[in-house]
């Protein structure tokens, strides 16, 4: 019986009944930004197609420091003008410089995409920082705030009827085509189509039941928006982000090719295909490099966003 007695208090035992205790969760801590970094490794391709936009933006920002690129170095001399990889080589000797041959005016091709590289990805980062952010933040009060939207919504509609292409153009024209103009033209009612976007999703998210919580509670407005509407859409932030980039680099080849877009004292992979769009036939390698490249870090961008905003969405965390 003694025995018995023994095992049965080694099988039970009493507890304490402690209210901080009973408050703990038994579970490893919970880390967004580790979670999203954790999901987006463990693609294989992200790891690849990263170590290959960090190589572009080495080769764009940090070789033409030490190579720096004169489109008009040669244009006194006819005979470089439009020499395959072989025959720049044999004219100007073996380097590496003339591995891509020489273009219109005796310029090198392969120093003219590393420049042009920059170019396109400085105006591809700092439209992308401005539209953002402008958008984002005039789209978050607007969707939340019935008369701001009254108001937006009437000045959205006399700026998206008149086509965004013809905009730009316009200004180009009027304030130039140097490269912070481009920039200007680009940006000045770039922000109106993220804002309206983002502002069809704040008002998804803005009378759910926390923020209604936090509304009478007396919680200010710019606070709810930034505690309890942002965070919520983080992966539609990225999303958004993954889609423009891109389309800024996009942009600027097709108006240079059209022949609006920066000028031609900028070099920019736009202008080097528009300047070789008449020759892609009888010179291939003129045309071809920067096609390549301009289609390469569009696709990368695109593809690293559309990962990234995938693995920022909580559900894939677990």
């Amino acid at each position: 019986m003694n025995e018995e007695k023994k095992n049965l208090d080694e099988l039970f035992y009493f507890i304490d009944n402690d209210a901080i205790s009973s408050e703990k969760i038994i579970a490893p801590r919970y880390s967004y930004w580790r979670s999203v970094f954790r999901v987006f490794f463990k693609k294989k391709t992200n790891i690849f197609m990263l170590g290959f936009l960090f190589l572009i933006i080495f080769c764009a920002f940090v070789l033409p420091m030490f190579l720096p690129y004169d489109m008009m170095e040669n244009v006194t001399n006819a005979a470089s003008y439009n020499l395959s990889p072989r025959k720049a080589m044999n004219t100007f000797g073996a380097s590496g410089k003339w591995l891509l041959g020489s273009g219109s005016m005796g310029n090198s091709i392969l120093y003219g995409i590393i420049s042009s590289s920059r170019t396109s990805l400085l105006l591809a980062v700092i439209c992308a920082a401005i539209n953002m952010t402008i958008g984002i933040l005039v789209g978050a009060v607007w969707g939340y705030s019935k008369k701001v939207d009254a108001v937006m919504l009437v000045i959205y509609n006399i700026i998206a009827n008149v086509p965004y292409i013809l905009l730009i153009s316009v200004l180009v024209y009027i304030v130039g085509s140097g490269f912070w103009s481009f920039i200007f033209a680009l940006t000045i009612t770039g922000w109106l189509g993220i804002a309206y976007f983002f502002r069809t999703q704040v008002m998804i998210i803005r009378d759910r039941e926390y923020s209604l919580a936090s509304r009478c509670l007396g919680t200010p407005v710019h606070r709810v928006i930034t505690k309890n509407i942002l965070p919520f859409l983080t992966s539609v932030i990225v999303t958004l982000l993954a889609t423009e980039l891109p389309s800024y680099i996009s942009m600027e080849v097709f108006l240079s090719f059209i022949g609006i877009g920066l000028s031609a004292t900028v070099p920019s992979l736009g202008r080097m295909i528009q300047q070789a769009q008449t020759a892609f036939l009888t010179y291939p390698w003129e045309f071809w490099p920067p096609v390549a490249i301009a289609s390469a870090i569009t696709i990368i961008l695109y593809v690293l966003g559309q990962n990234l905003a995938d693995a920022s969405d909580p559900r894939t965390h677990m």
